[in-house]
């Protein structure tokens, strides 16, 4: 199989889980014994190779079942940055829409489970492309896939947010400015060397920035990686990642 080409499941997405987001599992399971109805422990837990902004796990219990956990990376974290509330709110609010999300399942907020916040949704078996080429996709398909990334978008952009009780999830108007905002503090929090084209274009962006006339919920990084695929089809059938989230 390409490397261009991979399925959100067991078989070539996910990998032993590195040490360094690695956690131990005995309160987990009682936690996903409690909350979860149906789940047995014990369980096998896997990393899976993308989504690490955010760690993301397989997790399989006793009957066969699979599971999605995600949560916070561990360390000192910038403001703001990793929100799985953020993400588990929006994907809830949205399981009943056009907007093809994967079922979420609970939040935690106890950090003593597994050392930071997470939350638990559905396993949505389906393929994930890493190569915006699509290389392994007949040129038909390929159109067909970015037609559905499309409409997947415009469905999103419809929502009605304020019927959906999200008029705190962001600010109305002004998006571009603080988006322009906050992207130059986080690069001025984590930059490890000085670049002039970065200054230069930090005092450009605020004086072309276009005008504001609606606002409707964002991703944020609507892109082919963050999006599950179905199995055969050229059709987006999940979007993942929704960290970065908000109003725009």
């Amino acid at each position: 199989m390409s490397t261009a080409k991979r399925t959100f499941s067991r078989t070539d997405q996910v990998i032993t889980v590195l040490a360094q987001h690695s956690f131990e599992t005995n309160a987990l399971v009682a936690w996903l014994e409690e909350q979860i109805n149906g789940f047995k422990g014990p369980i096998e837990v896997f990393q899976f190779q993308g989504g690490m902004s955010n760690p993301t796990f397989l997790i399989n219990d006793k009957n066969g079942k699979s599971y999605v956990l995600r949560k916070k990376p561990p360390g000192e974290l910038l403001p703001s940055a990793h929100a799985v509330d953020r993400e588990y709110l929006i994907t809830s609010t949205l399981i009943d829409t056009s907007v093809p999300v994967v079922k979420t399942l609970g939040f935690c907020e106890d950090r003593s489970i597994i050392g930071t916040e997470f939350f638990l949704m559905e396993h949505k078996a389906g393929r994930i492309f890493h190569d915006p080429s699509l290389p392994d996709l007949t040129p038909q398909e390929r159109a067909e896939l970015y037609q559905s990334m499309n409409r997947t978008l415009a469905h999103l952009h419809k929502v009605d947010y304020l019927a959906k009780a999200l008029e705190k999830f962001g600010r109305a108007g002004g998006y571009m400015g603080r988006q322009v905002t906050r992207w130059s503090q986080q690069y001025q929090s984590s930059k490890t060397e000085d670049l002039t084209e970065m200054d230069q274009l930090m005092l450009w962006l605020p004086k072309n920035m276009p005008d504001d006339t609606e606002t409707s919920i964002v991703h944020g990084d609507f892109r082919l990686e963050n999006l599950i695929v179905h199995p055969t089809k050229p059709e987006v059938v999940a979007v993942l990642d929704w960290e970065l989230s908000t109003l725009g």
